[in-house]
């Protein structure tokens, strides 16, 4: 079977990585002529379009920022739908609303090329350590046909439907909670700052309670530590998937109203630090206090 990705950025690279670790050969594509050239270097074949990676996969990865490049990609003149043998599969993994999945579903109807609706979990190590979890919808028999070229990339394969936009619709769940995670670590850091606890004594009571999870343990080394930019967790993502999420809440009348605060907190910090990382948001909140939290003491 012969993989394709399209879209090598901090995610798609790790797919590409792992793809081709696990002995796939793996045709990729990106706008970035650096991000060609990374994944040149690992092995992979650089595609000039779309419809070159259509050509030369089995199975192709969509890994890009919203809906209108999904769409784009798939359905446009020479997109993955017109290029892509019958028989073939498109794994959606990128993170995009339900109802943009069930367009674009609708639309390859009597295609005869499978719809893999796979957004995933575990951000920019789960991508590149071959980790992530996904969360798979699509008919079991095509899931079972996939399945090798989907396992060298994740550690969980959840298979939460049947349908276009049912993966994305749990996606929108989960990151409702992980905002949520967010935001309430970057306000604890912040109260820790104020009241002068060092960052190491958080990170040890926080990381071995009832409150530590890769979310927050994550978040918290990234603050004490200062590193907030570059740490493959673009500010722009979370932001975006929230967003997803709110939406969806909308449509279907329901009230999210952590989430709800944890978007106003991200709002914040996308237009201070457009530049950052997810853990930015926590300056934003250090500079009203006048503290910041760092490993070895808290400083005013």
């Amino acid at each position: 079977m012969r993989a394709g990705v399209i879209g090598l950025g901090d995610m798609g690279s790790g797919l590409a990585k792992n793809l081709i670790a696990n002995g796939f050969e793996t045709i990729g594509l990106d706008l970035s002529p650096e991000r060609q050239a990374a994944f040149e270097a690992l092995g992979g074949k650089p595609a000039a379009s779309v419809a070159e990676v259509g050509r030369g996969a089995d199975a192709v990865y969509v890994m890009v920022m919203n809906g209108d490049q999904a769409k784009a990609i798939i359905l446009g003149d020479d997109g993955l739908t017109d290029s892509m043998a019958k028989g073939s599969a498109i794994i959606l993994s990128a993170t995009i609303k339900p109802r943009e999945v069930r367009e674009i579903g609708e639309a390859m109807e009597g295609s005869e090329i499978h719809l893999i609706d796979s957004p995933v979990s575990g951000g920019f190590p789960g991508a590149q350590g071959g980790t992530l979890t996904m969360m798979a919808a699509a008919p079991d028999s095509v899931l079972d046909e996939f399945k090798p070229v989907m396992e060298a990339v994740s550690a969980n394969i959840h298979r939460v439907g049947t349908r276009p936009g049912d993966g994305q619709t749990v996606k929108a769940c989960l990151q409702s909670l992980i905002g949520a995670q967010f935001s309430a670590t970057f306000e604890a850091a912040a109260l820790a700052a104020k009241a002068g606890v060092p960052g190491q004594v958080i990170l040890d009571v926080f990381s071995t309670s009832s409150a530590g999870c890769g979310v927050v343990n994550n978040a918290l080394e990234k603050i004490i530590d200062r590193q907030f930019e570059g740490t493959g967790s673009h500010i722009n993502t979370m932001h975006k998937d929230l967003t997803i999420s709110m939406n969806l809440a909308e449509e279907l009348g329901v009230p999210l109203h952590t989430a709800g605060s944890a978007m106003q907190i991200f709002h914040a910090g996308r237009t201070k630090y457009p530049d950052g990382d997810n853990w930015i948001c926590t300056r934003v909140l250090e500079e009203i206090v006048g503290a910041e939290l760092h490993r070895k003491e808290a400083k005013s």
